[in-house]
């Protein structure tokens, strides 16, 4: 990677347990170690049940040099609802919040907007739901958010759960482009390509793709997925 390019990635976690059903939150961070990035979009990162304290302990993701971007609750969770960030020290956070989004099931999107080597670039982390109608709910809303604020890079990244063409969220997101990342689910045959990573017209990812390595065929039943983004040409 150049250093004229950012490094994104986003993985669900399964709150660290593995294929094995083992919770090995250290092999989780094996693999985030390994995609290289300089930001890292997690899903399930913390437990089922209230008070969902985190999967992904604190200590452990900081000891390996993360910083945790503030979208936890009391009681020790890791984000908001399930979903958080990790950044390496060269970036940059300016700000951050969340939104519940709406569905049959509790859902919600975080965002933050960050200084990168690539300039600034607002990332809206997300965890759509199993029902295609919410998915394309939760989407308007997030589109319905993003048109409120002002103009900025923006990337989409995390689980989409979206089995089948990526039109109809094209379609939701029409001023955004996604990746051409490989399918992801499940981590040792993958097929699906639930997890994806959309670009607004001002980036480029300029080569992407998922990270099958061992022990990511097994720490969780996603496999990560990354994008290189560089600003789009003028």
């Amino acid at each position: 990677m150049n250093g004229q390019s950012f490094r994104i990635a986003t993985y669900n976690l399964q709150k660290c347990v593995g294929l094995d059903m083992r919770r090995r939150p250290d092999r989780s961070l094996s693999v985030i170690a390994a995609l290289d990035a300089d930001l890292v979009v997690l899903q399930e990162a913390d437990k089922r049940l209230p008070p969902r304290p985190a999967a992904l302990p604190h200590d452990m993701a900081e000891q390996d040099g993360w910083r945790i971007l503030p979208f936890g609750a009391p009681g020790g969770s890791l984000g908001w609802h399930g979903n958080t960030m990790l950044a390496l020290p060269r970036v940059t956070v300016c700000n951050t919040w969340h939104m519940v989004l709406p569905g049959l099931e509790p859902r919600g999107a975080i965002m933050a907007e960050i200084d990168t080597v690539i300039g600034p670039l607002r990332v809206i982390g997300l965890h759509l739901g199993l029902v295609r109608r919410d998915r394309l709910l939760q989407l308007a809303r997030i589109q319905r958010r993003l048109r409120r604020m002002p103009p900025m890079p923006t990337v989409l990244a995390g689980d989409f759960n979206e089995w089948g063409s990526a039109a109809a969220l094209a379609a939701a997101v029409d001023d955004k482009r996604f990746a051409p990342t490989p399918p992801s689910y499940p981590a040792p045959r993958p097929v699906a390509r639930l997890d994806r990573i959309a670009t607004c017209d001002a980036l480029v990812a300029r080569a992407s793709g998922t990270y099958a390595a061992k022990p990511a065929h097994i720490a969780s039943d996603h496999l990560p997925v990354w994008a290189d983004l560089e600003p789009a040409p003028r």
